[in-house]
């Protein structure tokens, strides 16, 4: 099982994936959302915001106004260092069960097209 501080650093680092994404791409793609990563192992969510920019770090305040997030994903955090590492594939992951992903199917194919 990986460290809460493991995650985040993996967090940071997929936070540093989506900067490298073609601002092309981004702008094709990208609809601003509010995700949430919930790492069931280590009892903790990460929050954070997809925007034409790019992705804001995360962090372990949920967005004010209470509003739920709009991607929600939840994956145990040895999944998520690999996942981020390249070392899982996420279609693989999602169809194992391995991540769970509650998000609306146009959003879905848009993730897709940027992972």
């Amino acid at each position: 099982m990986a460290s809460v501080e493991e995650c985040r650093a993996a967090l940071a680092k997929l936070v540093a994936q989506f900067d490298e994404i073609d601002e092309e791409d981004r702008a094709k793609h990208v609809v601003e959302r509010t995700v949430s990563c919930r790492v069931p192992d280590l009892d903790v969510t990460f929050y954070g915001r997809l925007h034409h920019d790019g992705l804001d770090p995360f962090t372990e305040r949920p967005p004010s106004g209470g509003k739920p997030a709009d991607v929600k994903l939840t994956i145990a955090s040895d999944d998520l260092i690999a996942l981020v590492d390249g070392e899982l594939d996420l279609a693989r992951a999602l169809l194992g069960g391995r991540v769970k992903i509650d998000a609306s199917f146009g959003d879905l194919l848009r993730l897709r097209r940027l992972i």
